[in-house]
């Protein structure tokens, strides 16, 4: 009898289950949110514009319309360049809007479409007068994360608005995918420092409004558009992340550029930047830069402020020293929570993230120096890979979004609610991570969470601390 050969070789494949990340599409939509008069549009099937809305609008707790150009299996083999006229036409008469950004899914990224060439048809076309400004961004979800659709939006939207202008007393000001309670606590520092700052994108109306007395189809708030028109004449930019690059020039060549980089080369604008200020060490690096663009000191409110949280670090140390955490989400969120842990004693033992940039870990021992090189990082990862490992590690707490709430569950350990989505308490979109302001709030429920499970699990009466 012939002998079958053995297989034992072949590494064994394992599905992804439960992804650590979200779809290009769904960051890309967020960014477009974040720009005034400015509609979002899939190009794709109606099936991603509803995932979409439906995780946004259970982060925010906002309306949130999303446009689509709704393929079908007809469209599928012939094209959706008619489903994308009829589904511009219909935003505009329904919406007026100022911009449109069409972002693209893997349907229609998989067939080819040009959408590029498909605007510039539909911007001959002479029946089309007075249309509003028309852009798009390549964001097929095979290819990246929620972050990689969101980053490529930024740049994108610099490139198609920002025009040739004589300079200005302006800095550029790129916070990253934050949330709307952050961005408008860092605008309030960009006015103390006294400086005119452009952020790009700002939905902090925009995915966070006040009651209105009557509805909005787009809701008000956004960059205007004639402040990205000037984003070229600015002096200096701020750019918060260490992963806001985006591929440029295909999957195998090319470089990495994020949107201050760009600017940096195409319009000599010095870029400052530095990681999330969560935590003391960062916060202090962001103010130094703040202050050194505005050739201001930094003023009293927050140094009082730092004042405040350091003395909490003492407060609350003996109550979270040497506890064991699991991290994840976002490599930036990541990078930033690992830092502020590692200064206030925490022992991060797993950081996740299902983006694969390659440089986390890199980063990771970099901006942790008492722990950085202890922490087990895990690229490309999925929520029962982390699952899998918290079985070995035991943690005290986890620290992330709510898809990571079963984890805790099974192991009975809290949950520290951070990043997005938050789809399971409210308030997402409120949520303060960063500033000494925002790391304060965050410091206080670290270590209110350890008190608390040591209450609710304490044999005899736990009344005071």
């Amino acid at each position: 009898m012939e002998k079958i050969p053995t297989l034992s070789y072949i590494r064994p494949f394992v599905s992804t289950r439960n992804a650590c990340k979200l779809c290009s599409p769904l960051g890309a939509c967020i960014a477009i949110k974040g720009i005034e008069g400015c509609v979002p549009l899939i190009h794709g099937s109606q099936g991603c514009a509803t995932y979409i809305r439906r995780y946004i609008i259970s982060h925010y707790k906002e309306p949130v319309d999303i446009a689509s150009s709704n393929f079908s299996e007809e469209t599928t083999i012939f094209g959706g360049e008619n489903n994308l006229k009829t589904a511009l036409t219909n935003v505009i008469n329904q919406y007026q809007p100022k911009a449109i950004g069409i972002t693209t899914t893997c349907l229609s990224e998989t067939i080819g479409e040009d959408v590029p060439l498909q605007l510039s048809n539909i911007r001959n076309d002479s029946s089309n007068s007075n249309l509003p400004s028309l852009f798009t961004i390549s964001t097929p979800s095979y290819q990246g994360t929620h972050m990689d659709g969101f980053n490529a939006t930024v740049l994108e939207i610099i490139k198609h608005f920002t025009k040739k202008m004589p300079s200005a007393d302006k800095v550029n000001f790129f916070p990253g995918f934050v949330s709307p309670a952050d961005i408008r606590h860092l605008k309030e520092v960009f006015i103390d420092f006294n400086i005119d700052a452009i952020t790009l994108p700002d939905y902090s109306d925009t995915l966070d409004n006040p009651v209105w007395e009557k509805y909005y189809r787009v809701p008000k708030g956004g960059t205007p558009i004639s402040e990205l028109e000037q984003i070229g004449s600015a002096y200096a930019s701020v750019e918060l992340g260490s992963f806001t690059e985006v591929k440029q020039g295909g999957k195998n060549g090319g470089k990495e550029l994020s949107a201050a980089t760009w600017l940096e080369n195409e319009h000599g604008i010095k870029n400052h930047k530095t990681i999330l200020p969560i935590g003391m060490n960062s916060c202090d690096t962001f103010f130094d830069i703040l202050s050194k663009v505005s050739g201001k000191d930094i003023p009293t409110k927050y140094v009082m402020q730092r004042g405040r949280l350091l003395d909490s670090y003492a407060d609350g140390h003996k109550y979270i020293f040497g506890k064991k955490a699991v991290v994840y989400g976002e490599e930036d969120l990541v990078l930033a929570l690992c830092s502020f842990l590692d200064e206030i004693g925490v022992e991060v033992a797993l950081a996740a993230s299902g983006a694969n940039s390659g440089k986390l870990q890199k980063e990771i021992i970099k901006h942790c120096p008492e722990h950085g090189k202890s922490i087990k990082v895990m690229s490309d990862s999925d929520f029962e890979q982390i699952n899998e490992e918290c079985n070995l590690i035991k943690p005290d707490f986890l620290i992330g979004n709510s898809k990571g709430q079963y984890i805790a569950k099974n192991y009975n350990v809290p949950l520290i609610r951070v990043g997005f989505p938050i789809h399971d308490r409210i308030g997402g979109q409120r949520v303060n991570h960063l500033g000494y302001y925002g790391t304060q709030e965050l410091f206080d429920k670290v270590v209110n969470a350890m008190i608390e499970y040591k209450q609710n699990n304490s044999p005899i009466g736990y009344k005071y601390m």
